[in-house]
């Protein structure tokens, strides 16, 4: 547990560093590693832009605005990753994580119809948002709703956490604090939600077998 707490330690002091420096620009950059799968949570960025709103020193629509913009373009990146070479990959490494193309093609349909609601709700989920663009792409989402739909959840998202760092003020780290033991225990549901689909997977290449 140590070695999280320091990691969250240096990501958090990374990203005040370059909010400092880099005003709206560095709000931006964070916000778009995040939806990059780089390990930036918004939980430490917009928390504290939301102190600085209420210290004077930024414009709170101005935050949410650099936040969205920064979260929409990282997304679109890792979207057109997942849609021009989320095949490929899994043709030549799907096989080492048990993934095939019947599986792109769950996906696929799976997006085709429940699309927008996945990826509204998976921006206000904390480490589910680092991935869904890029699973979004290999389901071939359609590009406008996936924009519309990332941009709704990601305002929605930023706004909440700016909020509560004006509301919150000099205390603003307690909302990372909180969102922390949720970051984990999300971690842990993803490793067991894994571990089902290594179990049903191997069951039914088992079954094929056997037939």
């Amino acid at each position: 547990m140590s070695i999280l707490t320091d990691l969250f330690a240096f990501i958090g002091s990374f990203a005040l560093s370059t909010i400092s420096q880099l005003g709206y620009a560095g709000i931006f950059f964070l916000m778009m590693l995040e939806s990059m799968v780089v390990p930036v949570p918004s939980e430490f960025v917009m928390p504290f832009a939301g102190f600085l709103v209420s210290q004077g020193s930024f414009n709170g629509i101005l935050v949410i605005l650099a936040a969205t913009l920064g979260s929409i373009a990282g997304s679109l990146i890792f979207y057109y990753i997942g849609k021009t070479s989320g095949h490929t990959l899994v043709q030549k490494y799907g096989k080492y994580v048990l993934v095939d193309t019947e599986d792109i093609k769950k996906t696929e349909v799976w997006f085709n119809k429940r699309g927008d609601l996945t990826i509204f709700l998976a921006r206000l989920i904390p480490v589910v948002r680092h991935l869904i663009s890029l699973i979004a792409g290999i389901g071939k989402m359609n590009v406008k709703k996936f924009t519309i739909y990332t941009i709704l959840g990601a305002a929605l998202w930023n706004g909440i956490l700016t909020y509560l760092g004006m509301f919150l003020g000099q205390h603003w780290n307690e909302v990372s604090q909180y969102l922390e033991g949720l970051d984990i225990i999300i971690v842990v549901l993803l490793i067991v939600g894994c571990l089902y689909f290594v179990y049903r997977h191997l069951g039914r290449k088992k079954k094929i077998m056997e037939q």
